[in-house]
């Protein structure tokens, strides 16, 4: 599995239309609105690293009210829950 955060401005007013057209997007999993710099963070899980391409170059170039994009990928996932899941096997 392949995570890339993918750093969104909209067009002024666009913000919501844009965050549910790109939530709709397969290979898309959340879409957060922020605060800040950029309007949106759009997080995109797929199987492979090509994949990423399909969904933010092809997928996002469909979208209308995007001004910019910049993708970050993720080597690697540092998570709490996945912390606490893997010390809870085996217990009651």
């Amino acid at each position: 599995m392949v995570t890339a955060l993918v750093f969104v401005r909209t067009a002024v007013n666009t913000v919501n239309s844009v965050g549910e057209a790109l939530a709709a997007l397969d290979g898309v999993s959340e879409v957060y609105s922020v605060t800040g710099a950029l309007d949106l963070v759009a997080v995109v899980r797929v199987a492979a690293l090509d994949d990423i391409s399909r969904v933010v170059t092809d997928g996002f170039a469909t979208v209308d009210g995007i001004e910019s994009t910049e993708t970050h990928v993720a080597f690697r996932t540092y998570s709490r829950h996945d912390l606490e899941a893997a010390f809870s096997l085996g217990t009651s």
